[in-house]
């Protein structure tokens, strides 16, 4: 098992128990901050254009000042540096505002191995049941005031769901509107298949995070035979789907075996998106 590795913006690595925030920095006391998280493989970090870009438009929502592109990219290879080849890692860059009274923002970057629970998800499925989210499906972009679609560091709601999840013997949740649509998974976008077509919930009208490995699946999908298209959904209609799977950086794709204690079929086609997303493109 490789060792957790963090890297600071100007400091480089550091070792694992130096102190790297300080206690008034408004992303520990507001959740004032973005992160992205990469799936780095053969040493490199998976779509890590795409990362940087959404990070960038995600500071542009909320007014984070960032280092420059350089600056970042210098980061995130400081701290994947003689990382094994052969060993899966989750790379993930952290921008907070900075502290209290004002100053520069914290940045840092932090690489762990991927732990086997998320490699069985990949081959067994998950179980999953819906939860409210108090949202209309399109309430949130209409109200202009608050950005949408950030990765933000105030995860509260998304680790609220986890913890109902697992007290409740399930692997995870699927967020609906109080308009009865699907929307997305705490840390994962939703996509599903009808006929020939893999759909997943279009972001510009939700609200929800706009995902780099749903997209770049979904632009890829014509490779396995697949038409693409964004679609707003219902639970039932998931349920009647040919197959249903969460997308994310470091899972990949992993297929419901459940939702709402319904059990979904075992699709052929799973690893057939499985393999077409380790193809070893440049980030």
């Amino acid at each position: 098992m490789e060792a957790t590795r963090i890297a600071v913006l100007g400091r480089d690595v550091v070792p694992g128990g130096e102190p790297v925030l300080r206690g008034d920095d408004l992303g520990v006391l507001h959740g004032d901050g973005l992160f992205e998280t990469m799936h780095l493989r053969g040493g490199q970090p998976w779509l890590r254009e795409a990362h940087l870009a959404r990070l960038r438009a995600g500071a542009a929502a909320l007014a984070l000042p960032l280092p420059g592109e350089d600056a970042l990219v210098e980061l995130l290879e400081s701290v994947a540096a003689g990382w094994p080849a052969e060993v899966e890692g989750a790379l993930r860059l952290v921008c907070t505002r900075g502290p209290e009274g004002g100053g520069l923002p914290t940045v840092y970057a932090t690489l762990g191995e991927v732990a086997p629970s998320v490699r069985r998800t990949r081959r067994d499925g998950v179980t999953v049941a819906t939860l409210p989210l108090g949202v209309a499906a399109a309430a949130r972009p209409e109200l202009g005031w608050l950005p949408t679609g950030v990765k933000s560091t105030s995860y509260g709601a998304s680790s609220a769901a986890r913890r109902w999840a697992a007290r409740n013997g399930l692997d995870d949740v699927l967020w609906v509107s109080t308009d009865g649509y699907v929307l997305e998974g705490p840390s994962a976008n939703v996509i599903w298949l009808e006929g020939r077509t893999l759909c997943t919930v279009p972001a510009d009208t939700t609200g929800i995070l706009p995902g780099t490995t749903c997209a770049w699946l979904l632009a890829h999908a014509g490779e396995v035979g697949f038409a693409a298209a964004e679609r707003m959904t219902t639970t039932q209609r998931l349920v009647e789907a040919d197959a249903v799977w969460f997308t994310s950086a470091v899972r990949g794709l992993v297929q419901f075996r459940t939702l709402d204690a319904t059990r979904l079929p075992h699709s052929p086609h799973t690893a057939t998106l499985q393999a077409l997303l380790a193809h070893p493109l440049p980030g």
